[in-house]
């Protein structure tokens, strides 16, 4: 039994519009399939975490995403970290993807968020892990439509 990317975000706002069709075959014949739970759940190994992960229709946006940064915007890897911390006081919440500063190798230069489409609030969350984390732009994206959502310190 296959699934195919389609299939699994067939039910969930997220969609396949801005990617390659050499992305989301790459990402498909990545799929395994693992018996969890009496049914079978659909894993890929992150390509920037090296293990497997289940692959929800986030995540499958979230490992597209990561292929378009590294394979058509030329960013390395190893400047990225998915599930970024970011502290607001006590309060802790997790950036979907953060790029960092190629000099300063521990400071957030982009952030990108990976929501469903609710662009207002999307925005807003940027916003905010922005100005806490002190990176200068941010992306929004649900797979179809991609915002800059921050950058110099403004919404755009």
């Amino acid at each position: 039994m296959t699934i195919t990317l389609e299939a699994l975000l067939k039910d969930s706002a997220y969609k396949l519009g801005q990617f390659k069709p050499a992305h989301i075959n790459a990402l498909q014949a990545a799929i395994s399939l693992k018996d969890t739970a009496k049914k079978l759940t659909p894993y890929v190994t992150c390509l920037v975490r090296g293990k497997p992960v289940k692959l929800t229709p986030e995540e499958a946006v979230r490992q597209l995403y990561v292929m378009v940064l590294r394979d058509d915007l030329g960013y390395p890897v190893k400047r990225m970290q998915l599930e970024y911390e970011v502290t607001f006081g006590r309060e802790k919440k997790r950036a979907d993807i953060c790029i960092f500063d190629k000099d300063k190798t521990d400071t957030p230069y982009i952030l990108i968020e990976v929501k469903k489409p609710k662009l207002k609030d999307g925005k807003e969350q940027l916003k905010s892990y922005c100005h806490a984390t002190g990176a200068p732009m941010g992306v929004w994206t649900n797979g179809d439509l991609n915002r800059p959502g921050f950058q110099g310190g403004r919404l755009v």
